[in-house]
């Protein structure tokens, strides 16, 4: 059976790469001054998406994304991989989204994309651990949810069979479409980029993205899969009061940078005292047991 599917992905900061400047006064992450990465666990989203296509001739894949016109890079890495299509959100608007308005803002935008028959994503994102916003997308399309997938093992009458991940072992479910799906990163990694989509949607931008003096300018007359989908607010019917920091009630009230230091160090042997003295030392600060 042909199906519809968007992948919700994340362009993150490379937590790999923190500074001092890492957020703002407000509490928000400053993405302007961190390295900016495809969410990991979002990419092992979008492989399970390209296998349910690969498995279902005729289907599709949308890479559905919120951030700065330089997010728009996520759309293009799932354009070389294999994705058909992809749609970004950019608006100061949606900036300073907690998870329950970016849930908000992306439920928004598949309503108007006009839904999914699978819809899928990462656990979570590495700039917040939260693993919110996958479960409040699916309660607000009002759709059945499976978390922790590992493997989607099987697409037929109208339903999918996924084995998940949980605490002790691994469990094989049965859900209906449509469905959210949240991935983790126990999951098959994504594929390499693939040289000739590389070469076919390299210079495909959003709007946003282009300058007057840009090269290859004339390309985007002549060949119009090179113009990503750019949405604001209004665009998408989206409240504005639900969207961004205005939708969101997480406030950071302060951010402190702290930096762990050893006040003292200890050289020890392998030798048995050694070992039994340290482990009595852990024992009575209560570090162990």
């Amino acid at each position: 059976m042909k199906l519809k599917i968007i992948v919700l992905a994340k362009q993150v900061p490379d937590t790999r790469n923190v500074g001092k400047d890492a957020m703002t006064a407000e509490g928000t992450v400053n993405r302007a001054a961190l390295p900016a990465i495809f969410n990991p666990e979002d990419l092992n989203a979008l492989e399970q998406a390209l296998r349910l296509k690969e498995q279902n001739p005729g289907s599709t894949v949308g890479v559905l994304t919120m951030g700065p016109p330089r997010a728009a890079e996520i759309i293009r890495q799932g354009l070389y991989r294999g994705a058909d299509t992809g749609w970004l959100l950019t608006d100061r608007l949606f900036a300073g989204a907690d998870t329950l308005a970016t849930s908000y803002a992306l439920a928004t935008a598949i309503k108007y994309i006009g839904g999914a028959d699978v819809i899928i994503g990462g656990r979570q994102a590495i700039d917040g651990d939260t693993a919110q916003v996958g479960p409040q997308v699916a309660q607000k399309l009002g759709l059945s949810q499976v978390t922790y997938a590992e493997e989607i093992l099987k697409c037929e009458d109208g339903k999918l069979t996924i084995r998940r991940h949980i605490d002790g072992g691994v469990e094989t479910v049965e859900a209906p479409m449509p469905i959210v799906i949240t991935v983790n990163g126990s999951a098959a990694p994504c594929r390499p980029c693939n040289a000739k989509l590389v070469m076919k949607y390299k210079h495909a931008t959003v709007p946003l993205e282009r300058t007057a003096d840009m090269p290859y300018a004339d390309l985007y007359e002549t060949r119009p899969y090179l113009t990503l989908n750019q949405w604001a607010v209004a665009d998408i019917d989206g409240d504005p009061q639900q969207c961004g920091l205005a939708g969101s009630p997480t406030k950071v009230k302060t951010v402190k940078n702290i930096v762990f230091q050893a006040k003292e160090s200890k050289t020890l042997t392998g030798s048995d005292a050694d070992i039994e003295g340290m482990i009595k030392e852990l024992l009575e600060e209560k570090i162990i047991g």
